[in-house]
């Protein structure tokens, strides 16, 4: 697949559900919708360009079997990440009107995309792909994920099936990751692996398990 539809369709994946949407979404019902998105292109842009950069320069240092394999791992934790879903604290669902949306959305979302899942999956597939095309797609992919939220938010009164739409994009990642591993790691000892599967399995555990509630602690 072409490196800006490949970048297009996994970070659009990979925003499904993600923290960065629902921060869109709730801005958007504070902020007119050319505004939030005007300010999540730029701040994306921004954001996009360090990521694919990163990628790219450790593409360029590590060989291309250990890049593909490597990558189907990382594919397969973001899928896991997917499943767990995110949530807003309280800070982030309140709508602040001291600056100009634009700014607003887009300092809130520079500082909430660094460390998250889709710039990690932008420095992912940047690492076997081409710059350019992964800056370009990683940034529209995101863009027409936040967008498709706001409006269907909008139109549905926020009554999306959200876990559906989770596992769906996750089981995606699971495929893309499994593929990726093995088109790498087609000629890797068992040993090999064995490792992997154990941080899989490990990284699984810890984000699909069961959070402890205030109940649960009492």
């Amino acid at each position: 697949m072409d490196a800006f539809w490949l970048s297009l369709v996994m970070i659009f994946l990979a925003e499904l559900g993600d923290k960065t949407q629902l921060v869109a979404l709730t801005l958007a019902t504070c902020y007119n919708t050319k505004s939030v998105l005007w300010g999540i292109f730029w701040a994306t842009l921004a954001v996009h360009i360090f990521s694919a950069a990163i990628g790219w320069f450790l593409g360029a240092k590590l060989p291309a079997d250990w890049i593909g394999f490597i990558a189907g791992i990382a594919f397969v934790i973001f899928g896991f990440w997917t499943l767990r879903g995110d949530h807003l604290d309280d800070n982030e669902k309140s709508c602040k009107t001291t600056i100009h949306p634009f700014w607003l959305v887009f300092t809130t979302f520079f500082m909430a995309e660094l460390g998250d899942k889709t710039m990690l999956s932008t420095i992912t597939l940047a690492t076997n792909n081409a710059f350019l095309p992964v800056w370009i797609g990683s940034t529209i992919g995101m863009v027409l994920s936040d967008g498709l939220a706001i409006v269907a938010g909008k139109m549905l009164g926020k009554r999306l099936p959200e876990k559906t739409i989770q596992t769906g994009a996750a089981i995606i990642f699971f495929l893309f990751g499994a593929f990726s591993m093995f088109r790498g790691g087609a000629a890797f000892p068992i040993s090999t692996w064995g490792v992997a599967l154990v941080v899989i399995t490990i990284v699984g555990f810890i984000f699909l398990r069961k959070p402890k509630t205030k109940e649960d602690s009492r």
